[in-house]
Parts: structure tokens; sequence; C-alpha cells
């Protein structure tokens, strides 16, 4: 890459050409602030706070966006000096003149990127009165938008527009009456909007969160009448301690399950043995097709934002999905049933919650078809954010926790299990089980490397019993919908199975997710460090193939008689239903 010298704040640097100021001096690791910015898919220099001074050919200085304009040779930047400082604040003013200032009561305080900003420019007053404007809250899906909040940065419609390619938000009016909404003002439930939640983990203060269900939580715990059950998701134990200042990446899997107990659940225990239980039953269904001749390529079913896309936008394409229910949804049904049983208790009277990464599981408790027992296989569903509000209201010290382990009998799992919440996991889960039982060994060559990694798309062959198989795995609705339109020309590529998530890098970016500013999120490959977290435990694991795990083996014996049998395929999967992109 050819490079041209430029002098910041007094120093000169060497960069590279192409480069626009902001992204020249963060390679010289200086901070320019901003609340518009999103790397890659949001360059559009419309809140103003990235203004720097730059002089070029020895002309006077002046004011430009850093994000947008680019380096010239031997050009002058000022990031720091008093005009500077000046033009920011005054544009953090005026951002703040037509922003609704409850701050204490946001779900966002603390988090907000206008707040952290504000405080430290000085910002503490309204110095531009006059008219504001007013918006009713849009609260009818898991996703709540709050344009009294917005400062129209318009992160959200880049991230649902550039990232998942779905665009169901946009900016409607022009002038002081712009405003942030769908089209024709409809609310986001009337939609074809998969509640993945980008927007949310992208908004830079609390215009955007997720329907909060921790009061019912609240409720169950201390309903005398009520037996309450929870299940945390692979990916939380990777994520939830970056709400109590741990790096990302970092696995308080132990300290979150003292925590939930803590908390007053009757139950605590790992979703991973319903992860086990999704690989069995793809795995069979996989095999079933191949050696049946079923639809073919089959694509997973575990995330409910990749399904609602599917049934929004690929209708007529259900069949290739696996009628395998989420881990999520086992985990209710095995509780609502086999445990249920087990225990003596009248499903009525359990309540099934799930910590999850994902606004979209909050969707899916609600589907059809998902009450194995005859209710809902799932009564509530939080994201991890919710959860590490419940334990910061109830004035549990995370940090300070001993580790404890999940509850018996639904607490042992696999390897295999454990990498589900990263791209690629629930493809190399379900091969390393389907490679063992297509050649009828144990086979020790386990790790099906080509298809990890955090890219948008994956393609890979594998062998087994001598036969290549094709694969790919897709993550985000972007690359969902590359996969798709592939498929519908033919399928070219000779894929037979495909896993797809919803959310770009699986569920350890999902939409439910810790909140981390957009210059951690800029600069730090989030998506590569939490999944890591989830590949170093199911290295160091004794077990890492889910038809291994003896749990799941005795729920087979016991329950289901065997894989494969019509109980499993009762209480373990689903169907799907063709939607309309807009409905009434």
């Amino acid at each position: 890459m050819e490079k041209i010298n430029v002098t910041i704040n007094g120093r000169e640097y060497a960069v590279d050409k192409g480069l626009t100021v902001l992204e020249a001096a963060r390679a010289a690791h200086i901070d320019i602030p901003t609340l518009c910015y999103l790397k890659d898919i949001n360059q559009i220099g419309a809140c103003r706070i990235c203004l720097v001074e730059v002089s070029e050919n020895q002309r006077p200085y002046r004011m430009v966006a850093s994000c947008v304009y680019p380096v010239s040779e031997g050009m002058v930047i000022r990031t720091n000096s008093p005009a500077v400082f000046s033009a920011r604040k005054t544009n953090l003013e005026l951002v703040l003149s037509n922003h609704e200032k409850h701050c204490l009561s946001c779900v966002r305080s603390t988090t907000c990127e206008l707040q952290k900003l504000c405080n430290e420019y000085g910002v503490d007053e309204n110095r531009f009165g006059g008219a504001v404007n007013h918006y009713e809250i849009d609260d009818k899906s898991p996703i709540i938008r709050d344009n009294n909040k917005c400062i129209l940065c318009r992160r959200c419609v880049a991230a649902c527009s550039a990232m998942q390619g779905i665009g169901v938000i946009g900016a409607n009016d022009r002038g002081f009456d712009t405003h942030i909404a769908c089209a024709f003002e409809k609310p986001l439930a009337e939609t074809s909007c998969v509640n993945c939640g980008q927007c949310i983990v992208v908004c830079p203060v609390g215009a955007l969160y997720e329907r909060d269900d921790t009061d019912k939580v609240r409720e169950a715990i201390a309903d005398p009448e009520k037996h309450v059950f929870i299940c945390a998701a692979p990916s939380v134990r990777a994520q939830i301690g970056e709400c109590f200042g741990y790096e990302p990446g970092t696995d308080c899997e132990g300290k979150m399950v003292a925590a939930l107990k803590a908390l007053g659940f009757e139950g605590v225990y790992d979703m991973n043995l319903t992860a086990d239980l999704t690989i069995i039953e793809e795995a069979n269904e996989l095999i079933g097709r191949i050696q049946n001749g079923g639809k073919l390529p089959m694509i997973t079913s575990c995330s409910p934002g990749w399904v609602k896309f599917c049934e929004y936008y690929y209708p007529d394409m259900l069949e290739h999905l696996s009628t395998c229910k989420s881990p999520q949804q086992m985990a209710g049904a095995v509780i609502k049933t086999y445990y249920a049983d087990k225990m003596g208790i009248d499903p009525k009277d359990i309540v099934s919650v799930s910590v999850m990464p994902c606004t979209a599981k909050k969707f899916e408790i609600g589907r059809e078809d998902q009450s194995a027992a005859g209710v809902p296989d799932v009564d509530i569903a939080i994201t991890t954010r919710e959860l590490s509000r419940m334990i910061m209201r109830a004035g549990i010290s995370f940090t300070n926790l001993p580790d404890e382990e999940f509850d018996s009998p639904l607490g042992e799992d696999t390897g295999a299990a454990v990498i589900f919440g990263a791209t690629g996991g629930v493809m190399e889960a379900a091969l390393r089980t389907a490679n063992d039982w297509l050649t009828g060994k144990d086979n020790t060559d386990i790790d099906f490397t080509a298809v990890r990694g955090t890219q948008g798309l994956k393609q890979a062959t594998v062998n087994i019993n001598g036969s290549d198989i094709k694969v790919a795995v897709a993550s985000g609705a972007a690359a969902a919908k590359c996969v798709m339109d592939r498929m519908k020309n033919g399928n070219p590529d000779g894929w037979a199975f495909v896993e797809i998530m919803g959310c770009p890098g699986g569920c350890v970016n999902g939409g439910g997710q810790p909140i981390q500013p957009q210059y951690v999120r800029d600069t730090v490959d989030l998506k590569a460090v939490r999944a890591k977290a989830l590949y170093d435990q199911d290295a160091s694991m004794a077990l890492r193939k889910s038809h291994e795990s003896p749990v799941v083996k005795a729920l087979y014996s016991e329950w289901y008689d065997g894989f494969g049998g019509h109980k499993a395929h009762h209480d373990l999967h689903t169907s799907y239903v063709p939607r309309k992109k807009y409905s009434k």
C-alpha cells in the first residue's frame, strides 16, 4: 500500500493512501469521537462530532468531518484544538436540543455514547431551547423504538439495510420533522422485521432496546405455586462478563450459574444439553435426507431470526429447513415433559425461562407448534443484558461470586454443544456426529476447522465415509440472502448441508448481547474474541460429540425410545409458515 505523510497534532506519520482522516488518526492511536460513524457501513458525516481542523498545501485551517474526509500528502491535522473542542461541544448541544433527557431511568444510562461525550465535553444543560418533537413509543414487538431519544445518526438504518440486507427502517419526512421509522409509519410488528436486534447493539443512545421481561421472571419466582427453571444458552457465559467489567471473551460460566441460583430459580440448567439434542436430531435428519432422497440442502433451524427471514423472503423454500426446534425450545420441551414427569410436576405449574443472546427468541416462544406438553415450551425469554440488570438490581456482587455448577440431571454437556454460539459451530457439531454414525466408528479427527471463522459466507467440502459432502455456513441476513439466491438458481455449488444464523458471527454477536461502544466494535473483532472462548472450552472438554453424552443417551433410552423415535419427533420438531412481508 502506498504511503503518504501527514502531521497530526504536531507529529509526523506515514499512513496508507486512501484513508480518511479518522482512519489515519486511529492508525496513529489517536481517538476522534464519533456518533453516526459505523465502520464500513455508515460513513456519512451526519453528526459532526468527528470534526477536526485540516490544512492542505499550507492553506488556512478549515473544519471537516474526519469520517468522510480523505488524507492527502502533507496534510496537517489538529484533532484537539480549542476550535475543534468548541465546535464539537456546540454540536453536542444541538443534538441534545431535540433529545429526551430522561437519563436516570434510561436503559442505556452509563453505556450511552451521547452521555459519555456530554460528560467529556462538559455539556450539562440545554443551551438551545425551542420546539421539541414528540413521538409515540413503538412497543408492539420484541424490539422497542423510542424516537424521543433518537439522534438521527442512522446507524440502525445502516445495520438493518447494509449489514442485514432487510431495510425495514429508514428516514421519514425531512428537515426538523425527520425521524426514523418504517414505511407508511407502520409499527415494527407489522413489517418483515426479523427481530435480530442488530439495530439495538449499534444504537449509541436509548432509542432502541428489547422488551424487558424481567418483572415477569421476578413475579414467577415469587409465586409459591410455580416451579421456575432457567436454561442458559452457550454464548451467554462468554459474554455476560462484559456487563460487569470483564474483557470481551471471558468465560464466566461459574459466576453466571452462581448468580442465577442467587436470584432464586428452582433449577439452573445448561442449554448445552439441548444443543446436543438439536445436533442429534439434525444429524439424524440429514442422514435420512441423504439416504432417502430428501430435500437438499438441509438448512439448520436454530436461529429464529433466520427462520423468520426465510418465512418472509423465501416462503417457497421452507422445505429445506430442518424441522428441529431450536435448543431454547427443546429445553422447554424437555423440562415440561421428561423432567416434569420425573419430578411429578404438572407442566402447567412450570415456568420455563431462557437467557439468550438473541432478541428474536422473544418472538420464537410465541410461535405455533412449540408446545410439546400442550403448553408453551418456553414461557419467558430474556437477553444477556436483561439478566445482567436482574443481577445488579438484586444487589448480587457478580465479580465476587464463587463459581458454581449447573444443576443435574440437565447439567452435563459436550464440547459440540458449547461451540453452538459461534458461526460454523452448529455445522461442526453436526458433522462430528454424522461422521461417527456414517462411518460406524469413533473418529478422533473431529475438528472441522474449514467451517470456522467469522466471514459472512464460508464453503467447504468434507469427506465422510469416502464421500465428499459440500457444506456452507452463513451468518447475518445479508449472507443468508446470498445463499438462498444461489439455491434458487439450482444450487450450483452442490451443497448438501447449510448452516445459517441470523446475526453476523452467530449468537456471540446476537442482538441481546452486552452493548459495546462503537469505538470498541470498530477496533476489536468482537465476533472472533467471543467465539474463541467457546472454542477454547470445547477443546478442554472430555466429551466433544453430542451423541457421546451419557445424559443424552439416557434421555433417548428412557424417554424417546432411541434415536429417531416418534416421541422425539413429536417433542423436538416443529413446522413453519409462509409470511407476507407486510401484514395488517
